[in-house]
């Protein structure tokens, strides 16, 4: 089974940061890619960015230059240090797992719970 725990949502002001973290819990599962997705209200959630294995990584356009997603893959943990927040990042924030069961090859994601950020004055 694969469990993700979340945390460092909160409320921040325009300009502000935050830092957020998710820790995936796994057995026999080999994790192939790890990603934040966000859904802002009444709107679809959509990728936020992405981390492999290997360290290459692919963002949102609305967000390079001001977040950057980590991973510990020892630990199995994924951060995401967003900088210069605008109002418009407001969303529930998702960590995303993809991977497979080991002896299964067959795909699978999992997700958080979500954390909220909100930024606003």
């Amino acid at each position: 089974q694969v469990q993700l725990v979340e945390s460092g949502g909160g409320l921040v002001q325009p300009g502000g940061s935050l830092r957020l973290s998710c820790v995936a819990s796994v057995e026999r599962f080999d994790i192939q890619l790890m990603a934040w997705y966000r859904q802002p209200p009444g709107k679809q959630r959509d990728l936020v960015a992405g981390i492999i294995a290997t360290g290459a990584t692919n963002y949102a356009d609305s967000v390079k230059g001001r977040f950057t997603i980590s991973r510990d893959s020892a630990k199995n943990t994924v951060s995401l240090q967003m900088n210069n927040l605008e109002p418009e990042d407001t969303a529930v924030y998702y960590c995303m797992v993809l991977g497979a069961h080991l002896g299964s090859g067959q795909p699978t994601k999992y997700w958080g719970q979500g954390t909220q950020v909100t930024v606003s004055s």
